[in-house]
């Protein structure tokens, strides 16, 4: 079956005439004169009045994701993908003030773990600056990376929340 390009004319027996105005690899987006756009399936039973021999780029809408993920994973600055453990999934993060007359303020859990991970991804590429970097000297570096690793160790609070544990935060091991 060849595929219609887009602005063929059809005629299909429910939605009357219309023209294909985009192609995916599953339907036709076909805007008919009589009942708007609609989708239909590529082997829908319709008449072809005028067929437009371009070439139709059909890859899906999950396809184009997938390729987005796999650029965003390799070039930007978030390092992984870490799950939140299963028994905090849903839940809510309370912060409940002393005094009583004040509100609570309620966070959906996955927001605020959401957070702490690119707080962790940031430091990461920052570590990764700095031990790059041309401008510090081998003694700034250290002095540096000492500080990154005492903020990793007030951030060790957060690890229960992480359900991997090769995700969680680690400061300073004992030695």
């Amino acid at each position: 079956m060849q595929l219609l390009g887009i602005g063929s004319r059809i005629s299909h027996n429910e939605y009357g005439k219309g023209v294909v105005t985009n192609v995916t690899s599953k339907h036709y987006w076909v805007t008919f004169m009589d009942n708007g756009l609609e989708t239909i399936d590529l082997d829908d039973d319709i008449e072809v009045i005028e067929a437009v021999e371009d070439e139709v780029d059909t890859i899906s809408f999950s396809e184009v994701e997938q390729s987005l993920i796999s650029i965003l994973r390799k070039w930007s600055d978030a390092s992984s993908i870490s799950p939140i453990a299963d028994k905090w999934k849903g839940g809510n993060l309370v912060l409940e003030p002393k005094d009583s007359n004040l509100s609570n303020k309620e966070v959906p859990i996955e927001t605020f773990f959401h957070k702490i991970v690119m707080v962790r991804d940031r430091i990461r590429v920052m570590e990764q600056k700095i031990n790059s970097s041309k401008n510090l000297d081998d003694q700034e570096k250290v002095d540096l990376q000492q500080y990154i690793t005492r903020i990793y160790g007030s951030l060790t609070t957060f690890n229960v929340l992480f359900k991997n544990q090769s995700d969680n935060f680690v400061g300073e091991r004992n030695k």
